[in-house]
Formats: C-alpha cells, structure tokens, sequence
C-alpha cells in the first residue's frame, strides 16, 4: 500500500505545479510588460523588447517627439509572427491591422524603463 502513495503523492504534485504554470502564462486583457502574453480581440500578441525609444523624455519639451519601436509576437490558431511595432501605426497580421497604442511609463531621460514598462495594443479586422 506504500509503495502507491508514494507515486500517486508526486504525481499530484507535480501535475499542482503543471496546472500553475498554465495559469501564470494565461494572456491578459489590458496593459502587459515585456514578455507577457495580451488577449487582443482574438490575437494574442507578447512584447519581447524594445528596439527603439527616441520618444521626448516626459520632462522635456522637445521639437522633434521621436518614435517607440518595439519587437512583438502575434499569435493565433496554430500560427505565430515576429514582427516591429511603432507606437501608433498600425501593421498588417492575419486577417486585419494590429497597433501598438499605447506605452508606459513615457521616456524619462537617462533611466531604463524597460523593468516597468507596459504597452496596449488594438487589433482591428478578423472577423
């Protein structure tokens, strides 16, 4: 009778441990970070990293706005794309347009705000 408990007790376990790792890696409606998955009307897209963010520190007024590019995956139905995003143009995927529409914190000059950063997108089409 040991014997079992002993098998059956780590299967448990482990399949516990299995059932929460799906749930932490479930796409999020709303604002994500860096390497988070977001549920966009049908899509799922992951900001992997930021290429480029020549964006106007938030404490500085600037002639010139510059421009956030971030390399995203879009995901859906058996098929994924890699593809660069820019902070408000939109990029054709599947069967309509996606856009990153938002990013957050703004630029603060001289600081890394990867850590805390977090970016909305809108898919439009595909339906």
């Amino acid at each position: 009778m040991r014997s079992l408990m002993l098998p059956t007790l780590v299967a448990l376990l482990l399949g516990g441990c299995a059932a929460k790792g799906r749930v932490a890696h479930a796409p999020v409606e709303g604002p994500v970070g860096l390497g988070q998955l977001a549920a966009v009307d049908g899509l799922q897209v992951r900001p992997d990293r930021i290429i480029e963010d020549s964006r106007c520190p938030a404490d500085v007024q600037c002639v010139h706005a510059g421009r956030l590019i971030i390399r995203a995956t879009a995901l859906g139905g058996g098929w994924s794309r890699e593809m660069d995003l820019t902070l408000g143009t939109p990029v054709p995927v599947a069967d309509g347009m996606l856009t990153l529409v938002e990013a957050t914190p703004a630029h603060i000059d001289g600081s890394d705000a990867a850590p805390q950063a977090r970016f909305s997108f809108r898919f439009q089409g595909g339906r």
